[in-house]
């Protein structure tokens, strides 16, 4: 018998642990200093565990026709789910990955390596920076999903760093971005007004339970100059066990309206979670 067993290590940013999931053989949870943070099944890449990783999954399927190979930019890394992903439902596609955290690179390396020919390649780096020094028309997709601890860190919430966002992005290209937030949704509406002053086409993916107030969750961001599949959102995200809303178009610039966009002077980090919001067990 050789069960798999939680590994704990401190990396540059905390303490990460790998956990094995009883239920499926070769899946791992990845926790930082306590939070959840990825969930991988080294033999399904294409289950996605967490509802708003699934909610990412689904405007990626739709950024392209089924299977065509994409250029993808992360911004955060965690145990490399949707690198994961993209790689096994988009075979050929080119993957950058960008993490603060070098010692959780390695960690993620060492226990949960990716298969042969993946086509990911990693970065230890800040997100912004490295993001500032990338190619212009370089990615046809940019996901980012950087937390600094609970919170989404100050410097890539302004219009700086959405401006270097859609620079780096082809003009067909699509941005994702998972945020928290919870009524009266300051922060949300700001990222959404921020986001406008560079995409005309933006869409917000949550479950309607956060989007009426009743509690603190994730919301899934996504932005092109292009009209993105509505029709075929609404559908995925209607299937999951716990459904979302897919709002856009008038609705959503009525949610955004008096919202002001994100300077660089006055950005500050997204708001902290009430304990518990995300914990486990």
């Amino acid at each position: 018998m050789n069960e798999p067993v939680p590994v704990t290590r401190k990396v540059d940013h905390g303490t990460a642990k790998l956990m094995p999931d009883v239920d499926r053989e070769r899946a791992w949870l990845l926790t930082v200093d306590g939070a959840p943070q990825s969930y991988v099944d080294l033999d399904e890449p294409a289950h996605l565990e967490f509802e708003y990783v699934r909610r990412l999954g689904h405007v990626l399927d739709t950024v392209a026709p089924p299977g065509r190979p994409v250029d993808a930019l992360h911004l955060g890394g965690g145990a490399l789910t949707l690198p994961r992903y993209l790689a096994a439902t988009r075979p050929g596609s080119r993957q950058d990955v960008v993490e603060r955290d070098g010692g959780l690179l390695d960690l993620v390396a060492e226990h949960l390596p990716l298969p042969a020919g993946a086509g990911v390649t990693s970065h230890t780096a800040d997100a912004r920076a490295w993001l500032e020094a990338a190619p212009d028309d370089s990615a046809d997709v940019l996901v980012a999903d950087v937390f600094g601890g609970s919170r989404v860190p100050a410097h890539l919430t302004s219009v700086a760093y959405v401006r270097e966002a859609a620079r780096v992005l082809r003009p067909g290209g699509v941005y994702l971005a998972n945020l928290a937030d919870a009524a009266p949704f300051a922060f949300l509406r700001s990222q959404l007004a921020t986001l406008m002053t560079q995409f005309e086409e933006p869409v917000l993916i949550a479950e309607p339970g956060v989007l009426r107030g009743r509690r603190f969750g994730n919301a899934v961001l996504a932005a092109a100059h292009h009209p993105l599949d509505i029709a075929a959102l609404s559908r995925a995200t209607a299937a999951d066990a716990f459904p979302a809303r897919v709002e856009h178009g008038a609705a959503l610039r009525d949610f955004a309206r008096g919202a002001r966009p994100v300077r660089d002077e006055d950005a500050v980090p997204s708001p902290e979670p009430p304990e518990g919001a995300f914990g486990i067990g």
